[in-house]
């Protein structure tokens, strides 16, 4: 069965942009090659980051801040987590979403361009994005940022890490956040495997699929036993609890992948006491905002950044 049919017609042109795919070790390479390439297809972006050098966990980080007010004071911010399946992508390629934030909202857009899986696996990813968080927090007063304005955001695997990296900055007693901002986040290192708890035929025919997805957990897993108390950074779903996390915004698509464990994620940050606000949109895949010019898209942008500005505190 296809379910290219329940797919918004405006989003079919984004399954041809993004092709089928298999991913192993020995393909990675040439697909991260690959993936560099077509963004850069995408062109200039709003604007143009400055390079930040951050100290990291095991040596040097690169921060692409994106400010399009240097010098102004008492500002809101982001920092910004990029996807990829937790094996793909970068913050030097993948510019035109924390860009595009910072050029609409007017705000400082932090991405930090973390190491990958499976070269790096847990928890690696997870302690280079907790650094970048903690820079962007130490030097808020020198950047114009108001640290009690501070956000976190990221989309695909960049939301799981996102929401992982939420709750390391809870349990460690790290920077309070204001809100977290999670599209279709990877939350859930059981979706589309045999101890996966969802039971959905209409979810992750396109874009990525179930085998991505166990290929992308499992680089990541390494040797990790999911045996210790970490295992909510690792894999945000599975955390004993959501309890203390900050106010969240939540995007997903009704035929993405990760549907149904970001409802699920939604629905256990209400029961734990966290303000949630959530969106599904109807017949968008994995990656749907990518046609920039569809409605869904169109109304992706614009419920995202006003909740930004709502969360954040942004002057109209």
């Amino acid at each position: 069965m296809t379910t290219r049919h329940l797919v918004d017609p405006e989003i079919l042109p984004l399954l041809d942009f993004m092709p089928d795919i298999s991913l192993s070790r020995d393909l990675l390479p040439q697909i991260r090659k690959d993936t560099d390439a077509r963004f850069a297809f995408l062109g200039e972006t709003p604007l143009q980051p400055e390079v930040k050098v951050i100290a990291g966990p095991d040596g040097p980080l690169d921060v692409y801040l994106f400010d399009p007010a240097p010098g102004t004071k008492d500002r809101p911010a982001l920092l910004h987590i990029h996807g990829g399946g937790m094996v793909i992508g970068s913050a030097r390629s993948m510019q035109h979403g924390p860009s595009g934030v910072a050029s609409a909202l007017g705000i400082p857009v932090a991405s930090i361009d973390y190491r990958l899986a499976p070269e790096h696996p847990f928890p690696l990813p997870q302690r280079d994005c907790l650094a970048g968080l903690n820079w962007l927090f130490d030097t808020a007063p020198a950047l114009g940022i108001d640290p009690q304005r501070i956000g976190i955001i990221g989309e695909s695997a960049g939301g799981g890490l996102a929401a992982a990296v939420a709750q390391m900055a809870r349990d460690l007693g790290g920077p309070k956040l204001a809100a977290q901002f999670l599209t279709y986040p990877m939350l859930d290192h059981r979706t589309g495997g045999a101890d996966c708890p969802h039971d959905n035929p209409v979810t992750g025919e396109f874009v990525w699929t179930r085998d991505l997805n166990h290929f992308g957990w499992s680089a990541l897993q390494g040797d990790y036993a999911l045996d210790d108390d970490r295992i909510g950074w690792f894999s945000p779903s599975r955390a004993a609890s959501l309890a203390g996390l900050p106010p969240a915004w939540i995007a997903t698509g009704s035929l993405d992948l990760f549907f149904d464990e970001d409802i699920d994620y939604a629905r256990r940050l209400v029961a734990a006491g966290v303000p949630v606000e959530l969106h599904s949109y109807p017949g968008a895949i994995h990656g749907f905002n990518a046609i920039a010019d569809s409605a869904l898209a169109r109304a992706f942008n614009r419920d995202l950044l006003g909740a930004i500005a709502r969360m954040l505190r942004i002057a109209g």
